[in-house]
């Protein structure tokens, strides 16, 4: 109940604080912030998350609130420009980079890829090869045999038949590294070059692609992440508009492992599967974080975590937190325990200081009784997403019925003359 009560706490908080989205300009380092108490952290809980991220070997550390900069910091001999590589969080650029392509008519996602790597691309049959469409490499559903000496070996002997397209999720680099083929194929360009022309400049990002591997300073991630959040467009430039590409690379791309969609991995699902393993866990992939997360997840820990209902861009680049892992690990759910763990004090989340407001009982089975020194003029119910389940003004004097609510964490959002109170509750 604890950790739903933080969740629920972190996301009120959030939800608080918003306001209108920011851009940083597409050159130099001018980056608007926002002070980390207008969002109640504790800078003793601030802290305690770097010196947890610094044991951890991280070597930057940014959080977003709706483009402005929250949190940065970086550790060791590690700065603002300093370069470190995306490992398989980069999948998720190739991704947008695929979708901005086929926007641009240079390419269909259904079309088998032999149409652009030519034929004998594998050693399948020309049947079995035409079957393999970019959409399948997109989605890990390629069919191809990932139990393979080197996952990156891009030879036709390396990449043989093991089922039809579609019949099984296998995290597999080599037909995943084939797509940027497939871009400089389609697009005439160099990788770098059409990323740079396509995106890069157009959103500020710097870095550069070394052997299918992206490189890149944190400021980067988060610019990607940033246009990511806001659905492909950049302040008045509009990245990528396919609006069903744009959704459907964010939710299940298959029924294997309904946890990823077009190479981002998914939070909030009922099941998911891990890389290198055939087998379905039950549950969310990081279960202290938001449901409606999607995350850049890549070898020894890099990240790019969005968070669409809180408006936050999360980055982290190092080495390995701990066990070395290609994509998820235990690191994501630790993490995000920490960061629920910004908030200052669970219980009162009063903006105005000076009111005196307690609730009771708490938890609550039919009704909650207020008191407090001001006078309420209205409020509000919401659920830990942020969406209302109840309202009045003005308030009648009175307990506020909440045996309509099923059970869980609630916001109560109350509008005094001594100003605006949050308080949580817990419905039983």
């Amino acid at each position: 109940m604890r950790a739903k009560l933080l969740a629920a706490v972190f996301t009120t908080i959030i939800l608080g604080a918003s306001g209108q989205m920011y851009y940083p300009p597409l050159e130099g380092d001018e980056w608007e912030a926002t002070d980390p108490s207008a969002l109640n952290f504790c800078p003793d809980r601030i802290d305690s998350l770097y010196a947890f991220l610094e044991e951890k070997n991280t070597f930057s550390f940014i959080m977003l609130k709706e483009g402005r900069m929250v949190l940065e910091q970086y550790f060791g001999n590690y700065t603002q420009n300093s370069i470190w590589y995306w490992a398989s969080a980069g999948k998720t650029l190739t991704a947008y980079l695929v979708g901005c392509a086929q926007e641009d008519g240079l390419l269909d996602i259904d079309d088998p890829t032999q149409l652009y790597l030519g034929e004998g691309w594998t050693t399948c049959t020309p049947a079995q090869e035409e079957a393999i469409t970019i959409r399948h490499q997109l989605s890990m559903i390629s069919g191809l045999n990932d139990e393979v000496d080197d996952a990156n070996c891009l030879d036709p002997e390396c990449l043989e038949y093991l089922v039809d397209p579609g019949e099984r999720w296998a995290y597999y680099n080599a037909p995943y590294r084939l797509l940027l083929d497939v871009l400089s194929e389609t697009s005439g360009q160099a990788i770098g070059a059409y990323t740079t022309e396509r995106m890069g400049e157009r959103i500020g990002m710097g870095g550069f692609w070394l052997d299918y591997v992206r490189w890149g300073k944190a400021r980067d991630m988060a610019r990607f992440g940033l246009l990511s959040l806001n659905q492909g467009v950049w302040e008045t430039d509009t990245v990528l508009s396919d609006a069903t590409y744009l959704y459907d690379m964010v939710h299940p791309s298959q029924d294997l492992n309904r946890s990823y969609g077009y190479l981002w991995w998914l939070n909030g699902q009922e099941d998911f599967m891990l890389p290198g393993l055939q087998l379905t866990f039950g549950g969310s992939l990081i279960p202290d974080a938001p449901d409606d997360m999607y995350s850049a997840l890549g070898l020894n820990d890099q990240k790019i975590y969005v968070v669409p209902s809180q408006d936050l861009v999360v980055v982290r680049q190092g080495n390995s937190a701990g066990e070395v892992l290609a994509g998820p690990s235990s690191f994501d759910n630790q993490l995000w325990q920490m960061i629920e763990d910004l908030v200052c004090e669970p219980s009162d989340l009063a903006e105005n200081a000076g009111v005196q407001l307690s609730i009771f009982p708490n938890p609550v089975t039919d009704e909650i009784q207020i008191s407090t020194s001001a006078t309420i003029l209205a409020y509000r119910v919401r659920d830990i997403h942020g969406r209302p389940k109840g309202s009045k003004r003005p308030l009648i004097e009175g307990p506020i019925d909440c045996s309509h609510l099923a059970q869980g964490v609630y916001l109560l959002e109350l509008e005094t003359t001594g100003g605006m109170i949050r308080k949580t509750f817990v419905k039983n």
